[in-house]
């Protein structure tokens, strides 16, 4: 027996499988989809079988495996199906295509010591009249009562009892120790979820799900927030169950995740895993295996979910359609909802994409059928969407309101003494962007990249968020000693300008900092459902899919802040971003308000978003779109050349521009090079290639054999990203 074995090696050079030669004692154990480990190049490496046969064609010397390394498959054979998916449509080596799928417990290239849990259990040898009968002490007797109750208990459980008495019941061999697998993810209190009424909206698009459960097919459900759609969502699945299949559930956020899961876990227990990378190792690990077993029938989780190794798939969900991070930014760079797109196909079954705030493309793709639109205009209780006003902070600005606006404080005052609660979204953290002097012009950048540091108060120090360099902040100017100003304004400011503002009221603030440790998201979440603290502020990740009775009050600081990021798509994230967050307001029987604070009180989107009009929204956009030739009138693929050494890198940005321009079809167009938005970042120079195409097929080889030719090349890299969300 021969097999053909895929090493999971970062050299694009050895992306191949290798074929190996099966000694007797391991043939039964060979299975396509599982790792062996073999002798590569004098090591001993992890491979995954992709092949297995009887000849060899081979004239070289082909050497033995020495082990089978899993019990079960890993790899079914729809996943290798969809990593030959991803290699095809990411351009992108194989065995990163399987890399990513996995648990770092399961990557054939990692060397880790994780494994499975096991606790110590008690159980009864013998019947239990007899165990009774053979106790020599009232306190054995209770040891056994208490086993005879459970079936079985922890160990720790019986010392707590009397670990003299179990300690004579083991010697006496009436009762045995086991070792019991344990599953290392915490269980969380699950709240009570009844199931609600559909109104008439909700039951029509459930309805149309429903009749299309044994075939594939996409559906775009497009409902403003608040609208219900969570619970569709959950009477689909309930459908999906009936019929002995199981279903993915993707949401792009990981503070989103926990509420979701509490739902779905109060709606199905024991039938929930969690996949998302706030789990640890062993975490993910157990949650992969208890998929793969098929011990649950719904798997929730961010991106990486859309690789979960369900069976019998029924039907995928993804929730916050519009979100961009469904698309992995670094190798291989896929996007979920084509992943989950693919699955949906390659299993005849139906994909729902929804979102209050559809991307450009899904919506028009839609308006051509290409997706089945459904709708919900209202929300589920009949409340009205909340009231958005446009505040001009340059006319706030020259009354001292440098922060918070006149009307927002007095909304925020309001909504306190009405025991209700405020949101604040301000999608920047940190305390201030910038430190500068004004007596010499220093200016604290990162020695790493093209960027200003941010000051951090709490830590006293200046960090780069793009690749981590962190310093002290000095008293003074490092340069002439002179005094230091604070420019920008981030989350850490204001939350301390709130609790000035506002004394004696409990304030919150969620961002990549006070997010860090595990479960600090749940916890943050948690101690504001509670209404014990009166003010959530925070960056996006308190905009989508959080749902809090008492909010009355929403607040975007600096609405206006992502409108002049240089991409084409920055109107649309603004739009989606502020109609979000707006969306947390008013979700119970409350009035919602919703101040937009903004220097560009007459900008056409930030007037859509007052008016909370996606559809007055879409047809300006598309205007633009189609004029410019981007998407979705264009395809579009980004070309970044990365080195170290910046006149390399701008040779060879060079030629790539100009083989494209040679070898595509003349209909398409080549962009650049052009300098990155962000240069340099961690010591390494990024130049930038758009390609705008519609039918091109002598794009696709040209690309391939672009990414050939750098294979060779030591000194620079190409990144190349299909239909990128940032360019």
């Amino acid at each position: 027996m021969y097999i053909d074995v895929l090493l999971e090696l970062k050299n694009k050079q050895t992306d191949q499988a290798y074929t190996y030669h099966v000694p007797e004692n391991l043939q039964k154990s060979i299975q396509i989809g599982k790792r062996v480990k073999v002798t590569f190049n004098h090591r001993d490496l992890e491979g995954f079988v992709l092949r297995i046969t009887d000849t060899c064609d081979k004239e070289l010397k082909i050497l033995d495996i020495k082990s089978v390394v899993d019990e079960e498959i890993v790899l079914n054979e729809e996943l290798l199906r969809v990593g030959n998916y991803i290699k095809e449509t990411c351009l992108c080596s194989l065995s990163s295509a399987y890399a990513v799928m996995l648990p770092k417990a399961l990557k054939a290239s990692e060397k880790t010591n994780i494994g499975k849990k096991f606790q110590s259990t008690l159980v009864l040898n013998m019947e239990y009249d007899k165990a009774i009968s053979l106790c020599s002490s009232e306190k054995q007797k209770e040891v056994i009562d208490f086993i005879q109750s459970k079936e079985r208990i922890s160990k720790k459980e019986g010392n707590a009892l009397s670990s003299s008495s179990i300690n004579t019941l083991l010697k006496k061999k009436i009762i045995l120790e086991e070792q019991e697998e344990v599953y290392r993810l915490r269980e969380k209190t699950i709240f009570e979820d009844k199931k609600k009424v559909l109104n008439e909206e909700q039951k029509n698009a459930y309805d149309e799900i429903v009749k299309s459960l044994d075939c594939f097919s996409k559906f775009l459900l497009y409902g403003v927030t608040g609208s219900g759609k969570t619970e569709i969502y959950m009477q689909v699945i309930e459908q999906v169950l009936k019929k002995k299949k199981t279903a993915i559930v993707l949401v792009p956020e990981i503070s989103l995740t926990p509420q979701l899961v509490m739902h779905f876990k109060a709606r199905f227990p024991d039938a929930v895993a969690v996949l998302h990378s706030h789990l640890s190792d062993g975490e993910r690990y157990d949650e992969w295996r208890k998929i793969a077993r098929g011990e649950v029938s719904i798997v929730v989780g961010a991106r990486s979910a859309v690789f979960a190794p369900l069976q019998n798939l029924g039907i995928i969900i993804v929730d916050e359609e519009h979100s961009e991070s469904f698309k992995q930014e670094n190798n291989p760079r896929y996007n979920a909802i084509d992943v989950a797109e693919y699955r949906a196909e390659l299993n005849g079954i139906p994909i729902v994409l929804g979102s209050a705030t559809p991307t450009l493309e899904r919506m028009a793709k839609s308006t051509k059928n290409l997706y089945r639109r459904l709708e919900l205009k209202k929300r589920v209780n009949g409340q009205m969407l909340p009231i958005c006003t446009c505040v001009d902070m340059a006319i706030e600005a020259k009354k001292g309101n440098f922060i918070l606006s006149e009307r927002l404080k007095i909304d925020i005052d309001a909504a306190i003494s009405r025991n209700e609660q405020v949101i604040l979204l301000l999608n920047r953290r940190g305390y201030s962007t910038t430190i500068t002097c004004s007596n010499c012009g220093f200016t604290y950048k990162c020695p790493n990249c093209d960027i200003t540091l941010t000051y951090h108060k709490t830590k006293n120090n200046l960090r780069c968020h793009y690749c981590g360099y962190t310093t002290f902040k000095k008293e003074n100017c490092p340069e002439c000693r002179a005094e230091l100003n604070f420019y920008g304004l981030g989350t850490e400011k204001l939350e301390a300008f709130v609790k000035e503002e506002f004394p004696g009221v409990n304030v919150l603030r969620m961002d990549a900092d006070t997010t860090a440790k595990k479960d600090s998201y749940e916890e943050i979440l948690d101690k504001f459902r509670s209404g014990k603290y009166d003010i959530l502020l925070g960056t996006q990740m308190i905009s989508k899919g959080l749902d809090f009775p008492k909010v009355s009050v929403v607040g975007i600081i600096n609405a206006d802040a992502t409108l002049n990021i240089p991409d084409f798509r920055s109107g649309e994230r603004t739009f989606s971003l502020l109609c979000q967050a707006a969306g947390r307001a008013g979700r119970s029987n409350l009035i919602g308000n919703v101040i937009l604070q903004t220097f560009q009180p007459d900008n056409y989107i930030l007037k859509c978003v007052a008016e909370q009009n996606y559809e007055k929204f879409y047809q300006y956009e598309m205007n633009i779109r189609k004029k410019l030739k981007y998407s979705p009138f264009y395809y579009l693929v980004s070309l970044k050349v990365v080195s170290k050494d910046y006149e390399e890198c701008s040779k060879e940005a060079g030629k790539v521009a100009n083989y494209l321009k040679k070898n595509i079809s003349s209909t398409s167009i080549v962009l650049g090079p052009t300098t990155a938005n962000v240069f340099k970042v961690n010591n390494i120079y990024r130049f930038n290639i758009i390609v705008k195409y519609r039918f091109d097929h002598q794009l696709i080889p040209s690309l391939k054999e672009l990414d050939k030719l750098f294979v060779m090349n030591s000194k620079v890299n190409l990144e190349i990203d299909m239909n990128p969300t940032k360019i």
